[in-house]
């Protein structure tokens, strides 16, 4: 398997005070820059969403990942999160910390069976209409 990261991820992260919250991350590699989306469920009782949605954006530099979580919309006590980890040598997991102001925890991706691809605007530009 490819050591690029794009494609669909299945992550959980340990909140303290909450225990193991999981997620869904599509990532999309190009040149060693990160970008893509996360969906997980609200963990806060009090949060008016059942879902939130994040985009990612960040870098990988061999083994090495790192990237910043950016839910939309921000609040209801989420907003900027950081993720530094290290994917393993078959792509397959990244396994690391993430951190905000005052707190930090855990987490770990897995790669999932399907793939996300990038398709830049040019080439569907020119590509005859169906």
């Amino acid at each position: 398997m490819s050591d690029d990261l794009s494609g669909v991820w299945d992550g959980t992260y340990i909140q303290p005070g909450t225990g193991m919250v999981t997620f869904t991350a599509t990532l999309v590699e190009t040149g060693g820059a990160l970008a893509g989306h996360v969906t997980e469920p609200c963990s806060n009782p009090h949060c008016p969403l059942r879902t939130h949605n994040a985009s990612i954006t960040g870098h990988r530099a061999g083994h090495a990942v790192s990237f910043v979580k950016r839910y939309e919309p921000p609040g209801y006590g989420y907003d900027t999160v950081h993720y530094d980890g290290i994917m393993n040598g078959e792509a397959t997991e990244i396994d690391g910390r993430w951190r905000l102001p005052g707190t930090s925890g855990s987490f770990l991706m897995i790669r999932s069976g399907k793939r996300a691809k990038a398709v830049s605007t040019d080439k569907r530009a020119n590509e005859p209409a169906p």
